[in-house]
């Protein structure tokens, strides 16, 4: 059952101090099915106070303590995974097998982000004269302030959360309107798990409001945001006018490469899986497949094959393998980037429109042969479309993938080695996964460069992000 969200502060689930309310839609029924508190500039006060308060004691707890209560998170979390993939289903529309997965791999980042915790070491550097000592020292950050989108609602706030929880910081957590009540249960999970009130806060509101507010604030110390590229520059600005750290992970138009001695079979699979996962609205889904000329058409053929045979409904029926857009300004925001592309000359191989009436469905979309000049070849299109065109050499693919401001993920497949490493060395992007989908993992880094940002929000480097570096050199006497 979905049930009205509220804000969490210092320990406290609570309403607004103002007592407004946003509501929450389910886009597979268009129905208002809940509603979640809207913080105003008092409930933010409060929930800046709180963090200050809890970074105070997280901080002074040992690194083995805090690993042990993100432990227990994580298994309060697998516990409950079944009943919050039933609320994500019903606010963001995936379907309840992808919902489920994200809670478990969320309980698999805490858990990494656990162990990682206690090794934040720092070092000791050999000194230049005698009796001196050089230590390097690693020290917490300060309380993070934390902006999260709708597309993956648990898992764009664990990774910021487990992070910033391993290294010793308290957090503030904004996490998206349209998917309140999962990262809602997240925030629980630690609660529940022994989580000291302060540590972990959670608001909702107006979000360039919040951003703007805490950003600015001087008890917080770092940012981290996931979301467009945009308002990611906004929100990098801010960040760099009153000197805050900052991890940026943005938008992205990942090419997906072809060639022609690859395994046609597995690149028609992997790809599809990657494409519309999610309804396509995932940061690092592959949208510029780029095929070489001697299996186009082969893998055209058997891309819309597998694109047709995808069952869309509503995540919490059965056989269901794609949802429903994430809310209603995606349906003509599609529209407009395919009808553009038609108009330049792309050909459409599968779907194109809106599914009924009811609900923010849409069609698998594949467009083949798109100019460059069409809209959709340079904007990030955030849906079930995938654009398909073909390549003749290795230097001019290189350069068609590394054409764009972007540089998030992208995807290739090939049986050749001196192909893969001109891949790796020549792609312009944060992530590389070649022959297979090795993207996301709790234990590698995850981050784009150019107009995707910067920073990781996954390995080591994580954890990095979160820690300030102290020099201290000392003289016996």
């Amino acid at each position: 059952m979905y049930k009205d969200v509220q804000l969490f502060i210092n320990g406290q689930w609570q309403p607004s101090v103002s007592g407004r309310t946003l509501s929450v839609v389910n886009p597979a029924t268009e129905a208002v099915i809940g509603n979640i508190a809207h913080a105003n500039r008092e409930d933010l006060d409060a929930a800046v106070a709180s963090a200050q308060k809890g970074f105070e004691i997280w901080r002074n707890t040992s690194a083995f303590e805090r690993s042990k209560i993100m432990r227990k998170a994580a298994n309060i979390l697998r516990e409950r995974a079944a009943e919050i993939a039933q609320l994500m289903t019903q606010e963001q529309g995936k379907p309840l097998a992808e919902a489920k997965g994200e809670t478990l791999g969320a309980a698999d980042t805490i858990d990494w982000f656990a162990e990682e915790a206690r090794r934040t070491y720092g070092r000791l550097v050999p000194a230049r004269v005698p009796g001196a000592y050089q230590m390097v020292i690693k020290e917490p950050v300060g309380p993070v302030a934390a902006f999260t989108p709708w597309n993956f609602p648990i898992n764009q706030v664990v990774r910021k959360l487990s992070a910033a929880l391993a290294a010793g910081c308290s957090i503030i957590v904004k996490a998206p309107e349209e998917t309140p009540a999962s990262p809602a249960e997240l925030i629980r999970a630690f609660a529940d798990a022994g989580v000291p009130a302060g540590v972990v806060n959670l608001v909702y509101g107006v979000p360039s409001e919040i951003s703007e507010y805490l950003i600015a604030h001087p008890v917080i110390k770092k940012i981290s945001f996931t979301g467009s590229t945009p308002v990611g520059k906004q929100l990098a600005a801010l960040a760099g006018l009153h000197m805050k750290r900052a991890t940026m992970e943005l938008g992205g138009h990942a090419p997906a490469i072809v060639f022609d001695d690859a395994d046609i079979d597995a690149a028609v699979k992997n790809l599809a899986i990657a494409k519309f996962r999610n309804a396509g609205q995932v940061c690092v889904a592959p949208t510029r497949f780029l095929i070489q000329k001697n299996v186009f058409d082969a893998f055209v053929e058997k891309f819309v094959a597998a694109a047709a045979a995808l069952k869309v409904g509503d995540g919490s029926t059965a056989g269901t393998t794609m949802g429903p857009l994430a809310n209603k300004r995606r349906i003509p925001a599609m529209e407009s980037l395919i009808a553009d592309a038609v108009e330049h000359g792309a050909t459409l191989r599968l779907g194109g429109k809106r599914i009924g009436d009811k609900g923010f469905f849409f069609e698998p979309t594949v467009l083949t042969n798109i100019p460059l000049s069409a809209r959709v070849m340079n904007e990030e299109p955030f849906g079930p479309l995938a654009l398909v065109n073909s390549f003749d050499t290795l230097e001019e693919v290189i350069s068609e993938a590394n054409r764009l401001p972007f540089g998030l993920a992208a995807y290739a497949f090939t049986s050749s080695a001196k192909t893969s490493h001109a891949l790796a060395s020549g792609v312009e992007s944060g992530m590389l996964t070649i022959n297979h989908l090795g993207l996301a993992l709790p234990e590698v880094p995850f981050g784009g460069i150019k107009d995707s940002g910067y920073g990781s929000e996954g390995g080591t480097e994580a954890v990095e992000a979160y820690l300030n570096t102290k020099f201290v050199s000392q003289l016996d006497i």
